[in-house]
């Protein structure tokens, strides 16, 4: 079976299973289960992913982390002359939470 989450604090945190309802827990479950996401849900993904500062694949919830690196994609954006390095899910989904003038995006393989 494959990891939903993992443990990245060291003091005592509730069980996994409480965080069942949440949209971190339901969008990896469907990750796992070779579910699509839908558009919605790889904004939501992306606009995590670019606004936590512990993880640059990961979402943190409640001392667990959410690792998405399975599904996502590094690419470069240039933006106002610096390149910045982000995951995603797909370029659509990046340049939809990405605000300001983007020059190129590049996708790193």
């Amino acid at each position: 079976m494959k990891t939903i989450a993992y443990k990245f604090v060291k003091w005592e945190v509730s069980p996994l299973g409480t965080l069942k309802n949440a949209k971190a827990y339901i969008l990896k479950k469907k990750v796992i289960n070779s579910l699509p996401l839908s558009k919605e849900e790889k904004d939501w993904l992306v606009r995590q992913l670019i606004s936590n500062i512990y993880f640059n694949k990961a979402i943190p919830l409640m001392g667990y982390a959410f690792d998405f690196s399975i599904i996502l994609k590094t690419y470069l954006v240039k933006q106002h002359d610096s390149w910045h390095e982000y995951y995603a899910p797909n370029k659509t989904s990046l340049r939809n939470n990405l605000y300001g003038r983007i020059q190129k995006i590049v996708e790193i393989t």
